[in-house]
């Protein structure tokens, strides 16, 4: 049976990616190869080395800047991330200047909060309820 391997998020610039979810979020590096004009950057959950890759890919196809857009405008999030806490975590990111779309909601069996990735999108964090 397919196993998810790897997963990507369409980013407007790959550094302040990399440092947005490095930095901020906590990934660790897996892949950074050089590809001429952009890179083959991957990251991890920092205590999953071997786990699902994200992949930092270039939103330079004309269709995924408007795509992105699309989803901004309506507040819909791109992708969705666990944390263990969500009420935690916005506290501590809230507190580092990180700015937040949606804090924490109740949904029914898990708490939700949606983080503007500085990077053309919206990530919503989920934690049981």
């Amino acid at each position: 049976m397919p196993r998810i391997t790897l997963t990507s998020v369409l980013v407007d610039d790959q550094a302040k990616a990399l440092a947005f979810y490095t930095d901020v979020l906590g990934f660790i590096v897996k892949n950074d190869v050089p590809l001429g004009e952009h890179r083959w950057l991957t990251v991890v959950g920092a205590g999953e080395p071997d786990g699902v890759e994200l992949l930092l890919e270039p939103d330079e196809h004309p269709a995924a800047r408007v795509f992105k857009e699309a989803l901004v405008a309506d507040g819909i999030p791109f992708t969705s991330f666990a944390v263990d806490d969500v009420h935690a975590t916005y506290q501590e990111l809230a507190a580092r200047g990180v700015r937040f779309t949606q804090p924490p909601a109740s949904m029914g069996p898990v708490v939700t909060a949606v983080v503007d990735d500085t990077c053309g999108n919206l990530i919503q964090l989920t934690s049981p309820a």
